[in-house]
């Protein structure tokens, strides 16, 4: 009797591209955390989880290694199992351990914590998840948490539309060479011994934030985006160089906004503001008008819908399709540090506010992000709020404190309260 075919699933451009340079020195794992008013019950959020994750099969999946290409499979192991938290969180995953797994689920006191690899999703999908694991957890401890406002009815099958590849719905016909982003000021520290994570996170008042971007003339993002931009342009003058290279920030959009999907999967496209030192000192409101003019003029469908286009047609590319995986990976990983690595200086990312319905909002005390480790020792900064709480996190292996100590000096000369949290 022929053994049945297990179904596999193809990989969007985003999943090809994290599943080939996953290295022990680079973690494309990410946490989203929420710190609860009560203590956590880790029974009944094991119970939650194995509620929750059938309704959501594309986070069920492992990696496995075609002659050509990495492909999903649905994981069928026992597990995930909820685990007590650790001290260095979002570890490299490795594909072979943990039963295949690529989505964790940690515990500590009142927090819980997701942590997902990103080649399942994005950080939109990803909160999606985790809202609806949220919400039976709530219940599993007796709240009456119905579905709606955002909260996905667990008893509904999977909808086919949740695993679209987007990408490849929005792609056009044919795109232009890749634009030639020149090498941006590094903004390297010095390596710890691995896996040593450091972590530092701001809490401050959305209300303030929100009040003081407004005052510039900007967005939340558009006002961060210019405080980063401009310490690091200090922090590269203190060092010196011989040549000033430019100062440039890889800032993630969620593309939903502009094409419309219910994808779950990976659906976002990077942006570059950038400025160049050599041409003369901005002032912080400059800075925020660059941005500012930037972002509106770059986040639009057109520009977007090339980008995206770009990044598919490479890797349906016949010559790189029928290239060997095991040749394709150092290809890959080349490709990441030219396009992914040299032209910036930090990422900010930001998934936006976590809205809950008002029933959940009681349990909920706050929100927190974290990034995993960069190819490179420096730091990501990723931000998120729920609220009035807007928490921003600095994460990496750098042993160096400088980047985040300024910005957050910067926030507080700038008039608002913040408070510090770090694991160093």
């Amino acid at each position: 009797m022929e053994k049945p075919r297990r179904p596999w699933y193809r990989m969007d451009n985003a999943s090809f591209m994290y599943s080939s340079i996953q290295r022990e020195e680079f973690s494309a794992i990410y946490r989203f955390s929420a710190v609860l008013t009560e203590r956590v019950d880790p029974v009944l959020l094991q119970a939650a989880v194995d509620r929750t994750l059938p309704r959501f099969p594309g986070f069920a999946m492992k990696i496995c290694r075609g002659f050509f290409w990495y492909y999903f499979e649905p994981n069928t192991a026992p597990g995930p199992y909820v685990k007590e938290d650790t001290a260095d969180p979002c570890r490299p995953v490795r594909f072979n351990e943990d039963s295949g797994w690529l989505v964790r689920f940690y515990y500590y006191r009142s927090r819980i914590s997701l942590e997902v690899f990103h080649a399942l999703a994005d950080g939109a999908g990803s909160l999606t998840f985790f809202k609806a694991l949220l919400a039976e957890y709530l219940r599993q401890r007796g709240a009456a948490i119905p579905p709606g406002e955002g909260v996905i009815d667990l008893d509904e099958p999977p909808r086919p539309e949740e695993r679209e590849d987007a990408y490849l719905r929005y792609a056009g016909k044919a795109a232009r060479a890749i634009p030639r982003v020149p090498k941006a000021y590094q903004n390297r520290g010095t390596p710890e011994p691995f896996y040593t994570f450091h972590v530092t996170m701001g809490f401050l008042s959305v209300q303030e934030l929100r009040g003081k971007a407004r005052s510039y003339g900007a967005s939340i993002t558009e006002y961060l985006a210019a405080v980063l931009m401009l310490q690091l342009i200090e922090k590269q003058k203190r060092e010196r160089p011989i040549r000033e290279k430019p100062v440039t920030l890889a800032v993630p959009v969620n593309l939903r906004p502009f094409f419309p999907t219910e994808t779950l999967r990976n659906f976002i496209i990077t942006v570059q503001p950038s400025v160049d030192p050599t041409l003369g000192d901005y002032s912080f409101e400059q800075l925020i008008s660059l941005i500012h003019s930037y972002m509106h003029l770059t986040a639009e469908p057109v520009k977007l819908r090339a980008a995206m286009t770009r990044g598919v047609r490479l890797l349906l590319n016949p010559f790189l399709v029928l290239i060997p995986r095991v040749l394709k990976n150092p290809i890959m990983l080349l490709s990441y540090h030219l396009t992914g690595v040299e032209p910036y200086s930090a990422v900010l990312t930001n998934p936006g506010r976590f809205v809950v319905p008002e029933c959940m909002r009681p349990y909920i005390e706050h929100m927190e992000v974290v990034q995993g480790q960069a190819t490179v020792a420096r730091p990501h900064v990723s931000t998120i709020s729920y609220g009035d709480t807007f928490e921003i996190t600095f994460s990496g292996v750098q042993k160096e404190t400088e980047l985040e100590r300024e910005f957050f000096r910067f926030l507080v000369r700038d008039g608002l309260h913040v408070r510090i949290e770090s694991n160093r």
